[in-house]
């Protein structure tokens, strides 16, 4: 049967269905052909209680936050006043667009946005100073996905509303690996353009007086970090009450840049909605799926399957990762997230992990996904932004950042303390 509910979803996803139907379709096939239980009775009530946690009513608050950054400027004035700090690297604007992406990451929460921002002010550059255009999109690619891990993340709240695991864990957890990360991009980076010097680009000089004259453009980002992950860290607001007090933030920088208009109000409120609607109907259908998967007894068979395989605990892990690098060439990553997280789990809390490890682990290899074909969204993001070429281009740039986040799966996989060891702090 387990054989059976992963070959119907790889054909369903093939199909190129709305990802919402093939969860619902799966659903109604168990109910039809294993569980003769009416199962499609129940998805009112199921839908109602998916869509009432607390928790996820920051959700539209934290999209809604992002939306305004990416209107009102933040990151091209972050690229701007990080440029002249990077520039003296070799790989030199590579560079900047990783650590703007680190950045507006640790303010938007979503790895979309972030990469379609800082692509918009970056790709103009690829032609004009001579850098090597695949690596170049790949490093925007890759920088996007820093989205998902550093914190504020939207796919932690979904991973805590889940797993009933503690946000402001999942965020001190997440802080260290996104910024080992960042800097094994950087490091990449580093490594090509030393092998192969022409790749940088053309140099150019900066000033102290650039430098230091840049610096009051990324005062805003960082004040609103601290903002939103302080109250949350400090224990003075829930996570949707941090995510309200960013959006309050975020209208202020609106109003600082001078940017606030009806017209960008509109686009805001309008593109939070749209985002936000796709979120819950993604999330009602898998929890309408895992109402149905548990019925069947799936999660005890793949316990069992996990168990006869007699495998160590990092064995079980790499199996792990191999199944989400599978499932993120066929799935998004919210799919993927909401499908897979409920069966796995109580699975490796058993086997001794964290659960709050265990979704630092889940937001890296979601990244992976982000870049992979043919699903990688970032991927497509980064091309859609372009004036011509292939999308191959793209996903080649992006196969050494790649390396870089398997690395990086290895290291907290070996080393825990690299995720636990700042939530340990808080128990």
């Amino acid at each position: 049967m387990l054989s059976k509910f992963i070959v119907a979803l790889l054909v369903l996803a093939l199909l190129g269905l709305p990802v919402a139907a093939v969860l619902v379709i799966l659903a109604l096939l168990i109910e039809a052909f294993i569980m003769p239980i009416p199962i499609h009775a129940m998805i009112g009530s199921i839908t109602w209680e998916a869509g009432r946690s607390d928790l996820l009513f920051s959700v539209p608050l934290f999209v809604l936050m992002g939306e305004l950054l990416l209107l009102s400027g933040v990151a091209a004035r972050m690229y701007a006043a990080l440029l002249p700090w990077l520039g003296w690297l070799p790989g030199r604007l590579m560079h900047t667009n990783i650590a703007t992406c680190t950045l507006f990451a640790a303010t938007s929460g979503s790895s979309v946005a972030t990469a379609a921002t800082v692509g918009t002010v970056a790709i103009p550059q690829i032609k004009k100073l001579g850098y090597n255009e695949r690596l170049f999109l790949g490093s925007l690619a890759a920088g996007g996905t820093l989205g998902i891990l550093i914190p504020p993340s939207i796919n932690m709240i979904i991973y805590g509303a889940l797993t009933n695991t503690s946000i402001p864990q999942l965020y001190l957890g997440g802080f260290l690996p996104g910024f080992l990360l960042a800097g094994l991009f950087m490091l990449t980076i580093l490594i090509a353009c030393l092998i192969r010097p022409a790749w940088g680009g053309r140099s150019e000089r900066y000033s102290w007086g650039q430098r230091l004259g840049g610096l009051k453009d990324l005062l805003p980002p960082i004040g609103l970090f601290l903002l939103v992950v302080g109250s949350i860290y400090a224990g003075w607001a829930t996570a949707t009450e941090a995510a309200a007090l960013g959006v309050l933030a975020a209208l202020g920088l609106c109003v600082w840049s001078r940017q606030l208009s009806f017209a960008l109000l509109h686009k805001a409120f309008e593109d939070t909605m749209r985002t936000t609607a796709m979120i819950m109907l993604i999330l009602a259908a898998a929890f309408f799926l895992n109402f149905a998967v548990v019925l069947t007894g799936l999660v005890r068979q793949l316990t069992d399957v996990i168990t006869a395989m007699h495998a160590t605990p990092q064995q079980t892990v790499l199996v792990v990762v191999l199944v989400y690098l599978v499932l993120g060439c066929v799935l998004d990553v919210l799919s993927m997230t909401v499908l897979t997280v409920p069966v796995l789990t109580p699975i490796m809390v058993a086997l001794g992990y964290d659960a709050v490890w265990f979704g630092i682990l889940v937001m890296l290899v979601s990244e992976a996904a982000l870049i992979t074909p043919p699903v990688g969204m970032n991927a497509y993001v980064i091309q859609s932004l372009r004036t011509g070429g292939r999308i191959e281009d793209v996903f080649i740039g992006t196969l050494p950042f790649l390396l870089a986040m398997l690395v990086t799966i290895a290291a907290i996989t070996f080393w825990p303390d690299i995720v636990m060891v700042l939530p340990r702090t808080m128990r």
